[in-house]
């Protein structure tokens, strides 16, 4: 297998030297190309020398003039990486120009692209590169990171690029044999939400998101590109899918008509029924309890289901119910209107567990009344991701 890895400018350039040493190892070709911005960071000769091939830099290159050097690396290429991904640089992809060589190379391919971006918190968050961002991945690039934490400036926040580990293991995703769900776009939300009371206080629930995160993870290993929207939850963001964190169900849900289109659905989430008014300062304890007004949140899996021409094409919800599963799971499933339902009892030790136990109901037209139900026995969650995910596989490709 052989990548283009384009090294552009930004402090974070230093880690692709340690990339491509992981690559090297896994015995993966790379093919370097440096932006101007890039060799001030990292000089042509440390690249080639960890690559075992030349560092390319020019778009012209008058001392290889019998070919053009972005034609050839785009048509040799299995991958292209772009590591780090500068705001300049994803504002050039997004914007089809191609004034330098690597530029050029990324709009002459037609090899998957994976991008690393890295830059200051501020400059993430701007309205421009949230707006490419989101211009390149409906055109299907693909992307890891940004990561939390300090940045060379000193600033606190998004902005860091993925670590080389991870991006050697979204890269081998890449690589590896298309799964069944290859070239799909799934969207799967994980976790409890938030409900604020006051500045103090919320109303909550006792999902860890353990489901949903496998799930992501598995459908992701199947091949699908995933967004996991998650809400607070204490897990890691699981490798090779892009995740979204939120607070409230109302930014889950923005989060999750952002992401669409989409193929599938998955709604793992245990978003809050309703939320209060919240108060604008503590609530102060007066010897009464306070009266909370309860607003409905919105129904996200029903909005799905009810999207129209953007409706994925797949929606699978999941019903956490204390009493007569079977029957509280058809009713959801027929009410909502999705295609599959997870149900689980959660009276018993379920949440925050690394096992469950559930009952899977999917539409089927050759089931009675057109609904098939399937009892499975007691599992890992990461087992019942993996089953989940080859029965969401199964059921798009009929």
């Amino acid at each position: 297998m052989t990548i283009t890895l384009i090294i552009t400018g930004g402090i974070a350039a230093y880690k692709a030297l340690e990339l491509i040493r992981l690559l090297k190892k896994a015995g993966i070709r790379v093919r370097p190309v440096l932006t101007k911005g890039g060799a001030e960071f990292v000089t042509p000769l440390s690249v080639s020398s960890l690559a075992g091939e030349p560092a390319r830099t020019e778009l012209f290159d008058l001392t290889d003039d019998a070919h053009m050097d972005h034609i050839a690396l785009a048509r040799a290429s299995d991958l292209v990486v772009v590591a780090p991904a500068t705001a300049d640089m994803l504002a050039k992809m997004a914007q089809g120009r191609a004034d330098d060589l690597a530029s050029a190379l990324l709009l002459a391919t037609d090899a998957p692209i994976l991008a690393a971006p890295a830059m200051n918190p501020r400059m993430w968050a701007a309205a421009p590169t949230q707006a490419n961002i989101k211009t390149l991945e409906a055109r299907g690039v693909h992307r890891i990171g940004p990561d939390a934490g300090d940045a060379a400036c000193g600033e606190t926040g998004l902005g860091r690029m993925a670590e080389p580990e991870a991006i050697l293991s979204a890269i081998k995703r890449l690589l590896a044999r298309p799964g069944p769900l290859a070239g799909r776009k799934a969207v799967v939300t994980a976790g409890p939400t938030h409900e604020p009371i006051d500045p103090v206080r919320y109303i909550a629930n006792h999902s860890s998101g353990k489901q949903g995160y496998a799930l992501a993870a598995a459908l992701a290993a199947a091949g699908a590109d995933v967004a996991l929207v998650s809400g607070p939850t204490g897990l890691a963001e699981p490798k090779g899918l892009r995740r979204v964190m939120v607070q409230t169900a109302r930014a889950m849900r923005a989060a999750v008509m952002d992401a669409l289109p989409a193929d599938i659905a998955v709604c793992a989430a245990a978003v809050a029924d309703w939320r209060a008014e919240s108060a604008p300062r503590k609530i102060r304890k007066n010897g009464a309890p306070p009266a909370l007004a309860l607003i409905e949140n919105p129904d996200i899996l029903k909005e799905l289901c009810d999207a129209g021409n953007r409706r994925p094409g797949f929606v699978m919800g999941f019903a956490a119910e204390t009493g007569d599963l079977r029957a509280n799971a058809l009713e959801k499933l027929r009410r909502k209107g999705c295609d599959a339902l997870i149900a689980n009892d959660v009276s018993s030790d379920v949440f925050g567990a690394d096992e469950t136990q559930v009952l899977a109901l999917w539409r089927d037209a050759a089931a009675p009344e057109g609904i098939r139900i399937d009892a499975l026995p007691r599992m890992a969650k990461t087992d019942l991701a993996r089953l989940l995910a080859k029965d969401i596989a199964a059921a798009w490709t009929r």
